[in-house]
């Protein structure tokens, strides 16, 4: 497995171009099986986690053809000749459950393997099946399998989610756009990437009210046509990169961002002392040289609140900070993996439970540290930019899964990073 090599090597200063979202797109590509007519995905992310999704999508008979370098996905599910999503593509990655609320909506019939992906935490899809069986479907586990059949297709109906989420608001949307009847969706996920999802499907003949808010409503619609859609910016990327200046100080604009897609993060980098200026081109972010960042305490919570993505690399930051900071992490049990790697670089970290107490050292030092899943991975990358000496990142094939061109797009900036080919 390929590791990165990254040394502490003084300010940042340049250009960053965000990528589209993963998580967008990973949601948007299931879209195309609503459809026999073609979705072309624009601003689409290079990444692993795409081109697991292109498999997925493939073995159930769709076409999926990649342009521009990536950047452009053109898939058409005019023939799905497989229902069965195999656990061996399934297993790679969570989104992969995102296939069964479409495939059951256009076709009545679905056999999806329960997923995987990143360990942080036991991330159920009971509300998926519960949201499904809203509509009408009826379901059962079978050896780890989602065996799904709505006979007389889905019908329109109402759900609640007992607590806010993310997947499962997005499987249920897809469904309700080919139920007989109207639904209606409360307590739902807020994220941007719900709103690009319900913009893209509009494109598509969807009818659907509300997104954005924690009540959509949808208007079930006899078949779905092609559309051509962008991908919205990645706020996760997005997030990550405006932390690099913050902890190595300079002056780095971050190419397509807004604010609005991160504005709790925003205000909490900023009570370290960060500056964040808006741009024609983006957003502008600097720390001075020799001014160290103040500690603050954060708390996850869904959208609008601060994302549980950018956790793990706010928590390396304020490793280095003035003061004790006490995150916690309301979203996903378990996901403080990389504390005990950034305590192998001098940080003092005390973990209790979803509480973690940080108290700031005045500089990280370099060490082997190995990544535990695609958001601690680049923690530790950011960590190293700012650490005394050399830092070798492991298992970074988590970070492949989310992050496009990391060591490009940080020398570019002056970083001294470089990736070391497994032998």
């Amino acid at each position: 497995m390929d590791s990165i090599l990254v040394t502490g090597n003084g300010p940042l200063n340049g250009q960053i171009p965000i990528a589209g979202a993963k998580n967008a797109c990973l949601t948007l590509m299931p879209a195309t099986l609503l459809s026999e007519e073609p979705l072309t995905l624009t601003n689409a992310p290079r990444l692993s986690d795409i081109r697991t999704m292109t498999a997925l999508l493939q073995s159930l008979g769709a076409e999926v053809t990649s342009l521009q370098g990536g950047k452009v996905l053109a898939m058409s599910s005019h023939d799905i000749n497989n229902h069965k999503a195999d656990y061996e593509i399934v297993r790679k990655m969570r989104a992969s459950i995102l296939v069964l609320g479409p495939m059951l909506a256009r076709d009545g019939h679905a056999v999806v393997s329960l997923p995987g992906g990143c360990a942080i935490g036991a991330r159920p899809v009971d509300l998926h099946l519960k949201a499904l069986e809203a509509l009408g479907a009826e379901l059962e586990l079978k050896e780890g399998y989602v065996h799904a059949k709505a006979p007389g297709g889905l019908k329109g109906g109402t759900f609640e989610f007992p607590i806010v989420s993310v997947g499962a608001t997005e499987n249920a949307l897809m469904a309700a756009t080919l139920a007989k009847g109207t639904t209606v969706l409360k307590n739902a996920a807020r994220e941007p990437e719900i709103v690009d999802l319900a913009q893209c499907l509009r494109r598509m003949g969807a009818q659907i009210d509300g997104e954005g808010t924690s009540t959509i409503t949808i208007q079930g619609v006899d078949r779905l046509g092609g559309a051509t859609h962008p991908v919205v910016t990645d706020r996760i990327e997005l997030g990550t990169y405006m932390l690099a200046p913050a902890f190595c100080g300079g002056r780095v604009e971050l190419l397509g961002g807004k604010r609005s897609l991160l504005e709790a993060f925003c205000q909490k980098l900023e009570q370290t002392g960060v500056t964040i200026e808006e741009t024609e081109k983006g957003l502008l972010v600097s720390r001075a040289e020799g001014v160290r960042v103040q500690a603050v305490d954060v708390t996850t919570e869904p959208f609008p609140g601060f994302p549980t993505d950018l956790q793990a690399q706010m928590m390396a930051l304020l490793c280095t900070a003035e003061g004790t900071s006490v995150l916690e992490e309301k979203i996903f049990e378990n996901r403080f993996m990389h504390a005990p790697e950034l305590i192998r670089m001098g940080a003092k970290i005390d973990v209790h439970g979803g509480h973690a107490t940080v108290t700031g050292v005045d500089r990280l030092k370099g060490a082997p540290v190995m990544a535990t899943d695609l958001r601690a991975s680049v923690s530790l990358i950011l960590a190293g930019l700012a650490a005394e000496g050399e830092t070798v990142v492991s298992r970074v094939y988590h970070l492949d899964r989310g992050y496009e061109r990391v060591e490009e797009k940080l020398s570019a900036c002056g970083a001294k990073i470089e990736r070391i080919a497994s032998t």
